[in-house]
């Protein structure tokens, strides 16, 4: 690349004379302008890392080198940590420090050496398997709600197994597990991971199956971006979760598998969710059926303690029954009384009247009559009726013993003495 500095108009004379800290500006700023942002490889040097949180060193390869300077705001987003000797590569901004006239680069971002062809072959792939339809959501399978088994394709070293196993215990120790052990990194995780996924899906002795990894570098992580692996997965007849490294890391087998996962621990909780939302769905039945029991009982003793109200202990009833006996006794007796005076006034009124109208005689008979009348009466009567009988029959006797006997008696006629029903 041929640079073209373009001098202001004061320097074309060469007569013109500028202090060091203006030519140290104007190369600066030549330097920015032509260059344009780029990438450059080489291996990092002379480390050191400022109170302030920036970072300096020098890229240097096997015939130069350049110092370099990382801002904090840059080195914060770095997800490793810098180490002299490391290869690298740095997107940085040719540029001049202009207090001591130092030819820099100002780094904005770094990766590591090698990274650029495996980002295009990832991105191509990735591309490829898209245009397939193996992301589409249409061909992602359902996963079972509660599972009986689950599948680990793990290393049985990673301590992301562990932490599988962990949440498994937490949410649903009922639940059983089948490790299938593989690597997870170096050159022969590919064809292991892949003949893990189909001798799960041959045994088919699991309801699902999980892939995990901790989190680590794209070339750590790189054994899951294989095609092999995208295929397995695609092929297995099992329901897949993936959950190969952190939040921020993303692999083919993120895109293909039917789940994604962000942490091997989400992938054990997303396998388990139907076990976990069951048991609080469990709860609040338990919760909900206790207060419609309390709710019925408490209905229930409400009614009973209307009915107590109604209820009559049966020393009180029996009471109130003597009372009603009592009342209805006095009742029948005052009855009777009035009815006794009705048929002794009847008969005092007819004694009177048979002692003015008959001979004495007949005037005894009739008396001696209504005095059987009176008796039975009497007999059927309380004592008080008997009483009065007693004094209806002293009364009787007086108009008899003041000597008017027949006095204005009629004679029965012989119809009435043949016939005996008349006095």
């Amino acid at each position: 690349m041929t640079i073209v500095v373009q001098a202001r108009p004061a320097l074309r004379d060469p007569a013109t004379v500028i202090s060091i800290g203006e030519l140290n500006r104007l190369a600066r700023k030549s330097l920015e302008r032509e260059f344009p942002m780029l990438w450059v490889a080489g291996e990092i040097s002379n480390l050191t890392r400022a109170a302030s949180g920036h970072f300096y060193f020098s890229l240097k390869d096997e015939s130069a080198q350049a110092r370099c300077v990382m801002f904090r705001s840059r080195a914060q987003s770095l997800a490793w940590r810098l180490e002299n000797g490391q290869q690298v590569e740095a997107r940085a901004l040719v540029s001049l420090y202009e207090p001591r006239g130092d030819f820099q680069l100002n780094i904005e971002a770094l990766r590591r050496a090698g990274l650029g062809r495996l980002f295009e072959a990832f991105a191509r792939l990735k591309a490829r398997l898209e245009a397939e339809g193996l992301f589409a959501a249409e061909r992602k399978r359902p996963l079972p709600r509660f599972p009986h088994r689950i599948g680990i394709i793990s290393s049985p070293r990673a301590a992301a197994l562990h932490d599988v196993l962990v949440a498994l215990r937490r949410r649903a120790q009922h639940l059983g597990a089948v490790l299938y052990p593989t690597l997870v990194q170096g050159d022969s995780a590919v064809e292991a991971i892949a003949n893990a996924i189909t001798v799960a899906g041959q045994r088919n002795e699991c309801d699902l199956l999980v892939i995990v990894r901790g989190g680590g570098s794209i070339e750590d992580l790189w054994a899951f971006n294989e095609e092999a692996v995208a295929r397995a997965i695609v092929a297995s007849p099992l329901p897949i979760i993936s959950g190969v490294g952190h939040e921020t890391d993303t692999t083919i087998a993120d895109y293909v598998s039917d789940l994604r996962a962000a942490t091997p621990t989400a992938a054990a909780e997303l396998a388990t969710q139907g076990w976990h939302e069951a048991s609080g769905e469990i709860a609040d039945l338990r919760t909900a059926l206790g207060r419609a029991m309390q709710y019925r009982i408490a209905r229930a003793q409400q009614g009973l303690d209307h009915l107590s109200l109604r209820l009559i202990h049966p020393a009180t009833q029996l009471a109130q029954a003597r009372n009603r006996l009592a009342l209805l006794g006095s009742k029948l007796d005052a009855s009777l009384a009035h009815g006794l005076r009705g048929h002794r006034d009847r008969l005092n009124r007819a004694a009177l009247a048979l002692g003015r109208t008959v001979p004495r005689t007949e005037a005894r008979r009739g008396h001696v009559r209504l005095l059987a009348a009176s008796g039975r009466l009497d007999a059927r009567a309380p004592a008080t009726a008997i009483e009065c009988a007693g004094q209806h029959r002293r009364g009787s006797r007086a108009p008899e013993s003041r000597g008017h006997p027949g006095k204005g008696i009629r004679h029965r006629s012989r119809h009435q003495r043949t016939t005996g029903n008349g006095w």
